[in-house]
């Protein structure tokens, strides 16, 4: 059951014609006579930072797409720990595995206020039956989202502790403005680079000494990238 933190964040039923990344989601190539097909409710809703989407082994009944806002996708590895598999962000789909399986694989975990779509299950399979282009939809978003989570796991788990941090600051760069880059936690870090807390906090240290990188915010979650060549070749 997703938490709703106030009464306005449930908004009713969508209007998928007038979305305004529809371009960047699932029903981007939908025509006039595929919304005819739609008989289960689409619904926005609007979820604060730190509330969960979906629960992994929570029976799939929904996918999700991302409007605004970021996700972290969490899994608990066989020694207890938490570990961030991957980040998700506008246009991205939350829950895709439910097109394979009867449950979800990840805790969705909102990193800030996050906007997103609830696509009920029934809808998206009624759909991929009836409508290739929903379908080759679905088999780019599923490929894209297994090579994005591969590069992931790849990028930010190589290299010492520097490379990593470094990494992540890159990746979490934002748009219009690529010298800003938005982080997370500590540990919320720690989890994605596996990397101490105390690891984190010595490598931010060091990169804002040496001006790398600026603080722009007292909680240290956003910062600007003074040399970029510097995290794009970090020394080892």
């Amino acid at each position: 059951m997703i938490p709703i933190k106030t009464e306005s964040a449930w908004r009713g039923t969508a209007d998928c014609r007038q979305c305004g990344i529809r371009d960047m989601v699932l029903f981007a190539d939908l025509r006039e006579e595929d919304f005819a097909l739609i008989h289960a409710p689409i619904d926005d809703l609007e979820l604060p930072a730190g509330h969960p989407v979906v629960r992994m082994g929570e029976t799939a009944t929904s996918l999700y797409t991302i409007r605004s806002g970021v996700v972290k996708l969490v899994r608990n590895t066989v020694d207890g720990r938490q570990r961030i598999v991957r980040v998700l962000r506008s246009g991205d789909v939350i829950g895709l595995e439910a097109l394979m399986g009867p449950t979800y694989d990840s805790d969705a975990i909102t990193l800030t206020p996050v906007k997103v779509c609830r696509l009920p299950l029934q809808v998206i399979l009624r759909l991929n039956r009836e409508t290739p282009r929903l379908h080759q939809r679905l088999l780019e978003k599923w490929h894209r989202s297994l090579k994005e989570a591969d590069d992931w796991l790849a990028d930010l788990n190589f290299g010492n502790a520097r490379q990593r941090v470094a990494g992540l600051l890159l990746k979490m760069r934002t748009e219009p403005d690529p010298a800003v880059t938005s982080i997370f936690s500590r540990e919320d870090m720690g989890a994605m680079l596996d990397l101490k807390l105390e690891t984190v906090s010595r490598t931010l240290n060091a990169l804002i000494r040496e001006e790398v990188i600026e603080p722009l915010d007292k909680s240290g979650r956003h910062y600007r990238i003074v040399q970029p060549q510097a995290l794009a070749q970090p020394r080892a």
